[in-house]
């Protein structure tokens, strides 16, 4: 149990889990681009001791693995999924009184304690003596990459009432005014935009608190999808073992236990430009508008650490973040979806874009199974909380295989695509909401959503070979299986939907001509080589690059009252289109130069 972001970094350094680097680096991208190497690798927490152009040493990578997510919290952690178990069948303290008896105490040891003692208010700082991290080439400043966000709504003072949730902040750049404004990126829907709503109709200034740092179960208190009751402070506290220490101060909430604690007051209506930002879908989210805060004071604790990691795409450091998640939410899932066995928002497609779901179909035993009860189970994932981001959702039946497992993603795919009806089980929802970090839709926040629904008896054998007399238009090539009944296609580059139409035309017939068996998915690519090379490759290209609505196409393709059905193969165009954002690239200059340092460090060039 650590009470502090320091305490926790002697631990990790005491047991072999921790790299100090003692020369000076830049934050201006050298810093993400020696994280980077060194999570690739499965290295440990990183402590630059000497940041450029800040008097503050830097730490990330601290959840870099699973393993040493479990670590961190190895103390705490048998207790809060035993409080968890307790909320969702409250019996089992009867069954297993022994066991299950301190969980209902814990939460209340947890609740957050009003504390004097400040060890944030050691000292005052400036913005711009902050470490200045910039990840990517191309964003648009330095960015707070893992801020706590407090606020509460207007009129109340009780804590238990607050939101901490993790919403990004740039601190220089574009139209903010250094030193006295930094925006904050954060959406509607969630907690901090509920508050905001509030706000704009009340006369109450909107005041903030950013915690950074602070024992590592805070961070990872404000990305929690908690059980309904369940406050973020609290859980921080049972997570740590230690409760979450605070003080109010001129009416801002402050963090006794953080590193750092930036104040300020957001402003109603006005916004300002905010990003680019290379984000978690592997590509730039681009500028937008969004809420500004105006600084009013920026707290350190003696000897602090600037906590950070980068964003990028998938698999990163937040990659840990989900495992915790499943871990520990995970047996919520019957209780938050009835008859939901399994569900994994897939990492390496940038969560968001693809979900892969098992479900129960129990309706009307008597007769040939088909998608029906999965299809309720599926409108129910859509319109639940973080879930209803999903573009892509795969939900299969766990009658047909007990065994299967949504975290076998090649087992997965070909239980599907071996068993769906292509006339039968493809469901769109068209002009809906999508990720607001996902470019592939119509507009910010704008898309659709196809739901692949299966359920029944083995229709085809997947093919394991390319078929040998395959025929394609001139402009296609390069046909690349990336595994049993899955092949890629290279088409040319895309220019716009009416030409997409008519390449794709031209394809179809192609393809309708001739028999091709056991190939029920193809996917068309800008490079079959490098989307076929891994597994993450194929979901990140097919799955970020591809709007359902606009580039999902199938032979013999029709209409039945409405519903929209094809025969093999359904064909995803998974082209760059050219309003996508653009993928995230490291600046080659800054490559080269942490090549040669990590080269002649000796305990850096093994993560090279």
């Amino acid at each position: 149990m650590y009470s502090s972001l320091r305490s926790c970094v002697k631990d990790l350094e005491r047991t072999g889990q921790l790299v100090r680097i003692t020369e000076e680096v830049s934050p201006d991208l050298e810093m993400a681009e020696i994280h980077r190497r060194i999570y690739e690798a499965g290295g440990p927490a990183i402590l630059f001791e000497k940041v450029k152009g800040s008097p503050f040493q830097a730490v990330s990578n601290i959840y870099g693995t699973n393993e040493r997510c479990e670590f961190l919290f190895r103390h705490t952690i048998r207790q809060v999924e035993k409080i968890i178990q307790f909320k969702i069948d409250p019996t089992v303290f009867l069954r297993s009184p022994g066991k299950y008896l301190k969980a209902p105490f814990t939460a209340l040891k947890a609740l957050p304690r009003h504390s004097r003692r400040a060890p944030v208010k050691y000292g005052e700082t400036n913005i711009t003596q902050l470490p200045q991290l910039i990840s990517w080439p191309d964003d648009g400043g330095a960015f707070i990459t893992l801020p706590q966000v407090c606020t509460l709504p207007p009129g109340e003072t009780k804590l238990m009432k607050s939101n901490l949730g993790m919403y990004r902040i740039q601190m220089s750049g574009n139209e903010y005014r250094l030193e006295s404004e930094i925006g904050m990126h954060y959406q509607i829907h969630r907690g901090i935009g509920v508050h905001h709503t509030l706000y704009k109709n009340s006369d109450e200034p909107f005041r903030a608190s950013i915690f950074i740092g602070g024992p590592p179960a805070h961070a990872l208190s404000a990305i929690f999808p908690l059980p309904e009751g369940l406050s973020e402070l609290t859980f921080a506290g049972m997570l740590a073992g230690r409760r979450f220490r605070y003080h109010r101060d001129n009416g801002f909430i402050i963090s006794n236990d953080a590193d750092f604690v930036i104040t300020g007051t957001i402003r109603k209506r006005e916004m300002k430009p905010e990003g680019p930002f290379g984000d978690h879908l592997g590509y730039y989210s681009l500028k937008h508008d969004f809420p500004v805060m105006e600084v009013d004071s920026v707290y350190h604790r003696k000897d602090p650490l600037w906590h950070f990691t980068v964003v990028g795409r998938p698999p990163q450091e937040d990659t840990g973040f989900g495992h915790m998640i499943h871990k520990l939410v995970g047996p919520l899932l019957p209780q938050e979806f009835p008859g939901v066995k399994s569900l994994h928002a897939v990492d390496a497609a940038g969560v968001h874009p693809l979900l892969l779901a098992i479900g129960s179909e129990r309706y009307m035993p008597f007769r040939d199974p088909k998608p029906e009860e999965i299809l309720t189970q599926a409108n129910h994932i859509l319109g639940s909380g973080q879930t209803s981001l999903a573009k892509y959702l795969f939900i299969a039946a766990a009658n047909d295989n007990p065994k299967l497992d949504v975290h076998d993603i090649p087992g997965f795919f070909q239980h599907v695509l071996s068993r769906i009806d292509l006339q039968r089980d493809l469901h769109f929802q068209t002009r809906t909401t999508i990720d607001t970090l996902d470019y592939s839709g119509t507009g910010l926040n704008e898309g659709s959503k196809l739901v692949i629904a299966c359920c029944g008896s083995v229709q085809r054998e997947l093919a394991s070979n390319l078929p040998t007399d395959l025929v394609l238009p001139d402009q296609f090539a390069k046909p690349t299986l990336m595994d049993p009944g899955i092949l890629t296609l290279q088409g040319p580059k895309f220019t716009s939907y009416e030409k997409a139409e008519e390449e794709l035309q031209q394809l179809m017939a192609a393809l309708e001509s001739q028999q091709i068996k056991g190939i029920p998915f193809l996917v068309l690519v800008d490079d079959p080589g490098f989307t076929t090379a891994t597994w993450n490759n194929f979901l990140w290209v097919t799955f970020t690059r591809s709007n359902p609505s606009h580039d999902v196409y199938g032979c013999h393709a029709k209409f039945t009252f409405k519903h929209w059905g094809c025969e093999a193969p359904l064909i995803i165009d998974a082209r760059l289109k050219p309003h996508h954002a653009p993928p995230l690239v490291s600046d080659p200059d800054v490559a080269k130069k942490v090549d040669s340092f990590m080269k002649g460090h000796e305990k850096l060039k093994a993560y090279i």
